[in-house]
């Protein structure tokens, strides 16, 4: 029997309570992956002053962070097939944890730039394998249901960086507050060697495979139109948070909005908050109405596109409330990019699920990549080096929409393929308006 199917009998058997340990120890390592991936977020103005920074270069730091956290989704993948998710994680913390030491002790933005390349790469290792570890331990309609607590959950990593972290930064010294953030991640590792099972009655996963082999897995995972809607959905919907959290938002709200840097560095929250009130209920509709889960992801796209194009076109600076409802929306479009990787479960047999799920989440990191690049460039462009001001990011952000437009092309154009080779195979989903109106009629004839 595959080790990563759960099955009804096997799980019957283990102590009830171990599912939800194994859940809590992934949930603890993916939450303090976030806490490494963001914490420049908040350090954005110190980086700019310590480095004499721009915010072209700036944020071409994060820009290769994230980029290295794409490219190395493939891999990683590979290797989640390979050599199972508690290997990986282990790994991974310690890689975060040298690349945080680099960025404390770093006297130039050059040589903080290998750390951040570091981070990157064990970053990119922690949620996939997290996702696996959730399908091996819980049955199969649990599953998008504890995704969704999962990557909502470790978003409370966010809070650590924009709240105890920035405190300790700007309470002690930049080497102090990078250097404790370092040893929290070797502390993941330790917990992970003690701890981690990659599925019941299994301590470490191995499945050798040749490289030939790894190739042909990785091929056939992305020739599945269902793979390729998952890597869309994620695409449109991770980046929009993942900009406002990693390194513009706090510019934007202290420098464009004039919010003060203590309630900017809480705002930061607001979508991660969102997102872990919102997340549970997108799992329940995920696995209720799984033909409808494009819809659903296309849906949610345009509403946050439109909530950013109502913050630029806002006559002056937007009114708080609906800037904190945008961030609110911003949250529902993070939570929502976690509907990707179910497309990669349901579309993909278990043994490919690590390949898969690795092209899935190149999508949103992608779109980040574009987003942030396009929104230092223009910013530069505008200022010509000086502070931006609100006129400068309302431009600048445009980049925000314009990448969910194109996210929401591809969605579309997957979906269609998706659904002609399904209907090939007897399944057909009819237009959601006609099931409406079906639906309509039926009450209404009702006696």
């Amino acid at each position: 029997m595959d080790p990563q199917v759960p099955n009804t009998q096997v799980l019957a058997t283990i102590p009830r309570r171990l599912p939800g340990i194994m859940f809590a120890l992934a949930l603890l390592a993916y939450a303090f992956a976030v806490t490494q991936r963001t914490s420049l977020g908040v350090a954005g103005l110190e980086a700019q002053s310590r480095w004499d920074a721009s915010a072209t270069a700036l944020s071409g730091l994060a820009l290769l962070q994230i980029v290295v956290y794409a490219l190395a989704q493939i891999p990683v993948g590979m290797m989640l097939d390979r050599f199972g998710p508690s290997r990986l994680i282990i790994g991974g913390a310690l890689l975060m944890g040298a690349g945080q030491l680099i960025v404390a002790l770093a006297p130039t933005i050059e040589v903080a730039t290998g750390g951040r390349v570091l981070l990157g790469l064990g970053d990119a290792t922690t949620f996939v394998s997290a996702l696996r570890l959730v399908s091996a331990w819980f049955r199969p309609r649990k599953v998008p249901v504890m995704q969704q607590w999962l990557a909502n959950g470790g978003q409370f990593g966010q809070f650590l960086s924009a709240v105890p972290f920035a405190m300790l930064l700007h309470l002690t010294a930049w080497e102090t507050a990078f250097i404790s953030v370092a040893a929290i991640s070797f502390i993941v590792a330790v917990i992970g060697i003690a701890a981690f099972k990659d599925a019941p009655g299994t301590r470490f996963e191995s499945n050798p495979v040749s490289l030939r082999e790894a190739f042909a897995k990785l091929g056939a995972a992305f020739a599945r139109p269902g793979t390729r809607l998952g890597y869309w959905s994620h695409f449109t919907l991770l980046f929009p948070g993942l900009v406002f959290g990693l390194l513009w938002g706090f510019p934007l709200m202290v420098q464009g909005l004039g919010i003060d840097e203590r309630v900017a560095a809480a705002f930061l929250l607001i979508p991660v908050l969102s997102g872990v009130v919102i997340g549970p209920v997108l799992g329940i509709l995920t696995a209720r109405f799984p033909l409808r889960r494009s819809t659903l992801v296309m849906s949610i796209s345009v509403v946050v596109a439109l909530f950013w194009i109502g913050v630029i076109m806002w006559p002056g600076q937007p009114p708080l409330w609906f800037f904190l409802l945008t961030l609110i929306i911003t949250g529902l479009g993070s939570t929502g990019s976690t509907i990707g990787f179910d497309f990669a479960r349901t579309f993909n047999p278990t043994s490919s699920y690590g390949s898969a799920s690795g092209i899935v989440n190149v999508g949103g990191f992608t779109s980040g990549s574009i987003a942030l690049l396009m929104i230092g460039l223009l910013l530069d462009a505008v200022t010509h080096g000086s502070t931006p001001d609100w006129a400068a990011f309302r431009i600048a952000f445009w980049a925000v929409p314009i990448t969910i437009g194109i996210g929401i092309l591809g969605v579309w154009d997957s979906r269609h393929r998706t659904r002609a080779l399904a209907a090939e195979e007897g399944v057909v989903v009819a237009p959601l308006w006609g099931v409406i109106a079906r639906r309509w009629r039926r009450r209404t004839n009702e006696p």
